[in-house]
Formats: structure tokens, C-alpha cells, sequence
């Protein structure tokens, strides 16, 4: 089905969750289609980002994905990078029950810090660690359901969903022209945006304990 979005929309996407989750890992991922082990990995100090041009139905969209630490420490630190994204991915892992049982507490900030209307979805990450799983897939999807999220279970260590996670976002986004319509122009001329961002770049601050 043919649709009217402009091409070249630049859009701004946050990962947030609880500390270990995987959020860094899972961004490596999808940009880079690399994985670090936890023991090749520091967790995340204050924000990190990566570019990612991604294409959907012939059109080119341009990526700006924020990594937020999970820590309590940085939470002031990263709560101005809420401003002006249309996209949160809300991760968990699905091996670890506190991080799920916290998942209320990161929604509170997306409605104090984000513009109304952001597309939410709720990821559930390491579905690779079956073995030790504490959260069914039944029980993530209910919850998604019922604070109006998107839902897909991932692992950022296989790939699997990983590519899918993303695209479903940005599809729901294009799908909420209210989110980019203000975006139309292209990132160069746009005066909003505090950091130029170079295509297919990044600029770490740390790691990922994921």
C-alpha cells in the first residue's frame, strides 16, 4: 500500500529500561550487527547514540537512537533527552523478574519527560536465555496491551526480531503524522536539534552492561 511520507525524516528514538538489560547491546545490534559479552562490556554513563539509515517501502528514514543509562544516579542527567522523540523502546529481560516489575516506573517518565502521542514499545530482551526465563511471553504482551504499547520479545546476542522491533516502531510513527509532520524538514535545516549527527556515526560515552 503506497503512503505519503516524505522521505528522509529524521527520526529521534529512545531505549530505556533498568540497568543490564541489554539496551546497548541490543543498539550495537541493530546498527552494527555486533555483539559484545557482558564481560566485554561496562555499563552506559549518562547517554550514548548511533545513526542508522534504515529504508522502509522505498523510502529512507534517518535514525537518531539514544542509549539512556538505567542507573538512578543518571537519571537527571538523561531526562532532557526525553524532549522531541517519537519513538521509546521500554526493554526488559525476560530472565530477570525486577526488571519487568519496574517497567510502571520507566512508563512515568515517558509521560513526564515526552511529548504526547510517542509511540511506546515494550521489548523483551535475551529470549536466548530460555532456560532461566521468569517472565512469559503471555504476561509481556498482556502488560504491553494494557498500557497501549507495541510488544515484541528479541535477543540482541542471535538477532532474532532485532531488525523487526525497529521497523514495526518506525512504521507505527509514520503511521502518527502528528510525531513527524514538524520533522518534515531535513536535519540540516532543523534549528531544534542540539547535535549535529553524522550518517552512520556514533559518539560513545561508555559501554553496555548487557
Amino acid at each position: 500500500m503506497s503512503t505519503a511520507y516524505p522521505s528522509g525524516l529524521n527520526l529521534k528514538l529512545l531505549l530505556i529500561g533498568n540497568s543490564s538489560v541489554g539496551k546497548s547491546s541490543l543498539l550495537l545490534r541493530f546498527t552494527d550487527d555486533e555483539f559484545l559479552s557482558d564481560e566485554e562490556t561496562a555499563a552506559t554513563i549518562g547517554v550514548d547514540f548511533k545513526v542508522k539509515s534504515i529504508e522502509l517501502d522505498g523510502k529512507k528514514y534517518k535514525l537518531s537512537i539514544w542509549d539512556t543509562a538505567g542507573q538512578e544516579r543518571f537519571r537527571t542527567l538523561t531526562s532532557s533527552y526525553y524532549r522531541g522523540a517519537q519513538g521509546v523502546i521500554l526493554m526488559y529481560d525476560v530472565s530477570s523478574r525486577q526488571t519487568f516489575d519496574e517497567l510502571l516506573k520507566w512508563f512515568k517518565e515517558i509521560d513526564t519527560y515526552c511529548g504526547e502521542g510517542v509511540v511506546r514499545m515494550v521489548v523483551g530482551n535475551k529470549v536466548d536465555k530460555e532456560f532461566s526465563r521468569q517472565v512469559s511471553t503471555e504476561e509481556g504482551q498482556a502488560f504491553a496491551q494494557r498500557m497501549g504499547a507495541l510488544f515484541v520479545e528479541c535477543s540482541a546476542k542471535t538477532r532474532l526480531h532485532v531488525p523487526e522491533a525497529f521497523e514495526e516502531l518506525v512504521r507505527r510513527i509514520l503511521a502518527t503524522p502528528s510525531l513527524w509532520s514538524k520533522s518534515a524538514t531535513p536535519a540540516t535545516a532543523r534549528r531544534e536539534e542540539p547535535i549535529r549527527l553524522e550518517e552512520e556515526s556514533s559518539s560513545w560515552v561508555g559501554g553496555c552492561g548487557c
